[in-house]
């Protein structure tokens, strides 16, 4: 076995995969440097971390098409992915599309089985049999790769959230559920889940889908003695959030309204347009507010597709608060960005430090990625700044 490891992404055509790949091999090749990485800094040095050069790209996706042809697409309708670094990556982009299996989209809604193409017919196996197959796609990826190590990463579509209950509590109660293929208690997200942890792989969720981690598939992880995390990618506003509440608590000013509105365009944007799948996604976004700040001001998250942004997006947030004598003042601030080249960076930290974590031995969640994340698996604590001192502290026990 050699030093490499294997990256396994759900949903590997779209923006967001698509952008994962393309940049780790333009950073690979030293075509660009690795900005937004955080775990480039000094203070991850001594954990000699996977590079981007020895990460080897598998994934399984619904959708037909081409890696190629994604980045392509990107290239030419957004420019985050430069035109003249693709003929520099062709052979990379080929390389990774020829090790991409047909995915799974069981009860995910309308919205995301409309991107199905008719080969990825998966949906037709009982759920034991489905997640064994997904499971057999991750151990031929290793045993092909020659590889000791596999991180898989949810990067599918929102799907409607996951209605919880004694089913999904217990990993015995949640193997009698598959068995008896009971579909409509289950989402595509914890497929994916299980068959990554049955397979021996790391799992993070970085998507808001919250069937990813029902406890049994916490139970799963600890029982195979492997790490996971989720859910939800922190990229934008959240980001801007979770950092500027902090400065409203610690100086007394007592924030009355929040509001905020986000337009989006791509896929993302298209699927989030549907209310069950935008259900998911507007939780996850307007939770830690009221963690942070210590009450519950008036808050709303506005969500709306724009098609011609493509792969930007626009947040815009009014902040209303009360300062001293009781005086009202407000707060806007406008965030404008490329979702994909925000959330890429964030993708690679993530499997760099989840790989780490395989490397150690660590089983279970892994809470010092909570700053990673809008809602972090078991962790109640929102404020960025403290989220990130929690991930010095393991950096610094790591390092010793």
């Amino acid at each position: 076995m050699g030093k490499r490891t294997g990256v396994w992404l759900v949903g590997a055509r779209g923006g967001l995969a698509t952008t994962v790949i393309a940049g780790t091999r333009v950073v690979a090749r030293g075509l660009a440097e690795p900005l937004g990485l955080a775990t480039a800094g000094p203070e991850f040095e001594r954990l000699e971390l996977v590079s981007p050069a020895d990460m080897i790209f598998g994934g399984h996706e619904i959708r037909s098409g081409s890696l190629p042809e994604a980045a392509a697409q990107i290239a030419r309708e957004n420019g985050s992915i430069r035109g003249e670094w693709l003929c520099a990556i062709a052979s990379d982009l080929e390389e990774a599309e020829r090790r991409i299996r047909p995915g799974q989209a069981v009860n995910s809604g309308s919205a995301i089985e409309q991107l199905a193409h008719s080969s990825s017919a998966l949906g037709e196996l009982g759920l034991t049999a489905l997640v064994q197959r997904l499971a057999a796609d991750l151990e031929q990826f290793r045993q092909a790769e020659g590889l000791e190590r596999v991180v898989v990463v949810n990067l599918a579509s929102t799907e409607p959230p996951l209605h919880t209950g004694e089913e999904h509590a217990t990993l015995r109660a949640l193997s009698r559920l598959l068995d008896e293929n009971r579909r409509a208690a289950v989402r595509a997200s914890l497929l994916y889940a299980c068959a990554a942890l049955q397979s021996g792989c790391a799992y993070v969720n970085f998507t808001p889908s919250n069937a990813a981690l029902v406890p049994a598939v916490g139970e799963l992880a600890r029982k195979q003695g492997l790490p996971f995390m989720g859910s939800d990618g922190k990229t934008g506003e959240t980001l801007v959030k979770t950092a500027l509440a902090p400065m409203f608590r610690h100086r007394a000013l007592r924030v009355l309204s929040w509001e905020g509105y986000n337009m989006l365009g791509d896929r993302d944007g298209q699927v989030l347009s549907q209310k069950e799948n935008l259900a998911a996604k507007v939780e996850s976004k307007d939770r830690a507010l009221a963690q942070i700040l210590g009450y519950r001001p008036h808050t709303r998250v506005g969500i709306d597709y724009v098609p011609s942004l493509n792969d930007l997006k626009t947040a815009w947030d009014f902040i209303h608060f009360e300062g001293f004598l009781g005086f009202r003042m407000s707060m806007q601030f406008t965030w404008q960005g490329c979702d994909s080249i925000l959330a890429a960076p964030l993708v690679l930290d993530l499997v760099r430090l989840a790989d780490l974590a395989l490397r150690r031995g660590e089983a279970g969640p892994l809470p010092h990625l909570a700053v990673f994340f809008k809602s972090p698996y078991g962790v109640d604590e929102h404020d960025l700044h403290r989220q990130w001192q929690s991930l010095m502290e393991y950096v610094a026990a790591c390092a010793r």
